[in-house]
This record gives C-alpha cells, structure tokens and sequence, in this order.
C-alpha cells in the first residue's frame, strides 16, 4: 500500500506560490464584483431602454460574474473536497 500526502516544505518557493495564489483569488473577487456592477448597469439600461438584446447581455453578465465570485471563492473548499473524495477510491 503507497501513502502519499501533499508535501507543504519540500520545494523551495512554496510560501510565495501560497501568498500569489491568495492574491490571484483576491484579484478574481474584486474583479467579480466590478464585473457584477457593470453588467447591472447595461441589464438596468437595456431594460428602460427598451432593448431586449441589450438587458439579455445585461442578466447574462450577471449570471457569469457571480458563477466567477462563487468558484473563486469556495475553489479551496471544492480543491479540498475533491482531494478527499480522491483519497477514498
């Protein structure tokens, strides 16, 4: 039987690829946020507007910036959660 876990010291660098990755995520929400803003701003002009097409851009916008703020925020917990179910086949 082989028993192999993550090995958080054995590469040099693993610190900062941590503190980088923490700032990509960080980066992904802020970017989230103003992509969720920007997108309501074109859904509620396409709407008093009377563009269909326009609001339609709009509610996707928003649809994809919370999907983005959702996987960006819980992507350690899924990470997590997928290693465990690994762990167990």
């Amino acid at each position: 039987m082989i028993d192999i876990d993550p090995n958080g010291t054995g590469l040099p660098g693993i610190e900062q690829l941590r503190v980088i990755v923490g700032a990509v995520m960080t980066v992904g929400l802020i970017l989230s946020v103003l992509a969720l803003i920007i997108s309501a701003i074109i859904w509620g002009f396409g709407a008093n507007s009377s563009n269909p097409h326009l609001a339609a851009r709009g509610k996707l916008g928003v649809l994809v910036s919370c999907a983005a703020a959702v996987i960006c925020g819980a992507s350690v917990t899924l990470i997590n959660f997928f290693w465990n179910v690994g762990q167990t086949v």
